[in-house]
């Protein structure tokens, strides 16, 4: 049974930091794409990192570039979100999702608040 299960959100102060972890099980992770989405309330989901199964290419959205980092571990299965200097605008459900040819599967969402 293909799972991700996404662990690490929370409420956070402006400038804090927060790791996000997502954790796949029954497929081979190590062949997928991986991508960390966000949707605020009222906003689309947008994308907000990606990167490719080999771990060689990286991409982030502007909003946070410098601040953000995906990575993966391909032995745990576990692909990470690290958030520095989050912002109130940060605020949202993240969501992991991994992609390989036409097979797609997503994490159930953690939220992620960032207030004082």
């Amino acid at each position: 049974q293909v799972q991700l299960a996404e662990s690490g959100g929370g409420l956070v102060q402006p400038g804090g930091s927060l790791r996000l972890s997502c954790t796949a099980s029954g497929f081979t992770f190590s062949d997928y794409a991986v991508r960390w989405y966000r949707q605020a309330p009222g906003k689309e989901r947008e994308l907000v990192a990606g990167m490719s199964s080999a771990g060689y290419v990286r991409t982030y959205a502007d909003s946070v570039q410098g601040r953000f980092t995906i990575s993966r571990d391909n032995a745990k299965k576990t692909v990470y979100l690290q958030m520095n200097s989050l912002k109130p605008d940060d605020t949202a459900v993240y969501y992991c999702n991994v992609v390989r040819s036409q097979s797609s599967y997503w994490g159930q969402g953690t939220q992620v608040t960032v207030s004082s």
